[in-house]
């Protein structure tokens, strides 16, 4: 993790690092005087059990401590109104503990004209793997400073489906339509999951910069 560790350090946040393979309660007394919450990316994908659903031979294995973590990590988040940030898989687990459900194999979810127009999985491979549109008027274009069209770099083949409680879309992959950013519609509370990696891009992106940047401001507040 430690191109997320430098993003936020870059940022002016300290960091503490939440190993897996502590126990709940050890996690619960780390986190009292943490004041947001990163929720990184991961080769696993969410149990789809989690959200009702049949698993999709595309799925790959739960990591079941990761799930707890998350969970005792947003439930106190939600309880105390820690920002929240989650990339990637943590955009998904947000998004599944909130209530909603994933789209397990993208391929497999798109009408046949948009798959293979976009690779979500493009990863390290490519700087950029496709655009989004993001939202104007939405936390997500203020904290970036613009709305419309913007690159990312991508690492995924599951994504949000349907939204859980009290969060919206935002962001869109602009070519086939996939949900690229949402956030909660508290206006006291700072949430907000983007589907790509900008900790891979924070060194020279002003607009990466600034998604960790406001992370470390809401908890700063």
């Amino acid at each position: 993790m430690p191109q997320y560790e430098r993003a936020v350090e870059m940022a002016g946040g300290e960091v503490v690092r939440l190993a897996l393979d502590q126990s709940t309660d050890a996690i619960a007394s780390l986190i009292a005087d943490c004041e947001g919450v990163l929720l990184p990316g991961s080769n696993a994908d969410v149990d789809p059990g989690k959200f009702k659903a049949s698993r999709s031979p595309q799925t790959s294995p739960a990591d079941r401590r990761r799930d707890e973590v998350d969970e005792v990590l947003l439930g106190d988040a939600y309880a105390k109104k820690k920002p929240v940030l989650g990339i990637c898989y943590g955009l998904q687990s947000l998004n599944v503990f909130r209530g909603g459900s994933l789209v397990q194999h993208i391929p497999d979810f798109l009408p046949e004209e948009l798959r293979g127009k976009v690779n979500h999985e493009a990863g390290k491979t490519v700087a950029v793997a496709h655009t989004i549109e993001v939202e104007s008027g939405s936390r997500l274009a203020d904290v970036l400073g613009r709305n419309g069209i913007l690159p990312v770099n991508s690492s995924h083949h599951q994504a949000a489906d349907a939204m859980g409680s009290g969060l919206r879309i935002v962001a869109r992959c602009a070519e086939d339509g996939i949900v690229e950013a949402v956030e909660g519609m508290s206006v006291d509370h700072f949430v907000l999951g983007v589907q790509w990696h900008p900790e891979r891009s924070v060194d020279d992106d002003s607009t990466s910069q600034a998604i960790f940047r406001a992370l470390v401001d809401a908890a700063q507040r």
